[in-house]
């Protein structure tokens, strides 16, 4: 893997791709930092050795220019996690941009406006990427939740860097934690695939098969293995047209001899709220008008059980409504047993939206060995596929 210590950048101005798309409130506050502060030890690596940084990032989804998506908006925040003041390009290419990396001194760093307000970022144009790539002499890529996407800044720009291009910190540590997973010689390794739907974890569940010796399937998707299966659901979430899937995945398990763990009970709800009624009963006999919204108190601990003694362990997806504190009893459960395990010895990577957001929640990011900061990224590559932004660098 071509890693950031294969480069000395002593008088190189390195050009990183870095994944800031973060969260901002409505006085365009940045929220929630994690991508910046991920960022930050590629960035230093940089400056300490002697080089300058121009930084390239989208943020949202703009069409067009639009100033609410202006990244001038987070340049306090980055100055702040990266402990010197950024400078800011007013353009990520033409005139502003060529002027500003033209003036950049060693230790400086510089950021350019979002490479999303042209259409040609996202169509992957290779002179819109050329434009790009005129600006420094090193590529590095440290954008992981952006890897999956084969756009100017994330993958073409990577072709006119031959000689130097290479990952960054954080994208190297992404691609050891997958590969920990999928390769893992430490068993048992579990996987945790939950969330609402089983259209969206197919693949993944699929691929990672014959990798794994568990499965825990929780959340809305076990709804429709058990109505696959002739169980009675209610009202509770559910894939019509994935039932035979479902029945697929049961037999694959059985060919590959992968244990798969539904939960026994669950938590109905006569509502899908915070007031609503609620009743422990089997997952096979939910009563009419009634829906699951969380892992019984049986599940929780047939899912502690498995996880005590996995030695490897990936947790895409929750296992209930978390974000109603009525229904995240499950999901801090799980997050529980999967911080006691880890604490014994075993690897955790967590990974997906939901189940970053539940770890930051209850507490658990460092609880676990690893939390991913790409979520459509991690699926791909637990899907099997091929992500451009990581092969751009390989090539």
């Amino acid at each position: 893997m071509k890693t950031l210590d294969s480069i000395n950048f002593e008088n190189k101005k390195a050009l990183i791709r870095v994944d800031f798309n973060v969260p901002l409130d409505e006085n365009f506050k940045v929220t929630d930092a994690t991508r910046i502060e991920a960022a930050k030890p590629t960035i230093i690596k940089v400056l300490e050795d002697g080089g300058s940084v121009i930084l390239m990032t989208h943020l949202g989804r703009p069409k067009g220019k639009d100033e609410n998506f202006s990244l001038k908006h987070i340049l306090g925040k980055v100055s702040e996690i990266i402990g010197v003041k950024v400078k800011f390009a007013t353009d990520c290419i033409g005139q502003p941009a060529e002027t500003a990396a033209a003036n950049l001194q060693n230790g400086e760093v510089l950021l350019l406006e979002n490479v999303r307000f042209y259409k040609e970022e996202e169509a992957g144009d290779v002179n819109f990427a050329k434009k790009l790539a005129a600006l420094g002499d090193a590529y590095v890529n440290d954008a992981f939740g952006t890897a999956h996407r084969a756009h100017a800044s994330t993958t073409i720009v990577a072709q006119f860097f031959p000689d130097a291009k290479c990952f960054g910190y954080l994208m190297a540590r992404e691609i050891d934690a997958l590969n920990t997973v999928l390769n893992s010689d430490k068993k048992p390794v579990t996987a945790i695939i939950g969330g609402a739907k089983v259209s969206s974890k197919i693949d993944v569940m699929m691929n990672i098969m014959e990798k794994v010796d568990n499965i825990i399937i929780g959340g809305g998707m076990a709804y429709t293995f058990v109505k696959a299966q002739g169980g009675k659901i209610g009202e509770s979430i559910v894939e019509d047209d994935k039932m035979e899937v479902a029945l697929d995945i049961i037999e694959l398990a059985k060919k590959t001899k992968t244990r798969l763990h539904f939960p026994i009970d669950v938590i109905a709800a006569d509502a899908f709220s915070e007031d609503a009624k609620t009743q422990v009963c089997p997952i096979n006999d939910i009563p009419d008008g009634w829906m699951g919204l969380d892992a019984g108190p049986k599940s929780n601990v047939g899912f502690s059980f498995v996880i005590a003694d996995s030695k490897t362990i990936l947790w895409n997806g929750p296992v209930g409504v978390f974000e109603m504190d009525k229904f995240a009893k499950g999901t801090i459960e799980l997050g529980n047993a999967i911080a006691d395990a880890t604490e014994e010895g075993a690897f955790s990577l967590v990974g997906g939206g939901d189940s970053v957001a539940a770890v930051k929640k209850f507490g658990f990011e460092d609880k676990v060995s690893y939390v991913s900061t790409g979520g459509g990224a991690m699926l791909e590559m637990l899907e099997g596929k091929t992500l451009p932004g990581i092969q751009a660098i390989l090539d």
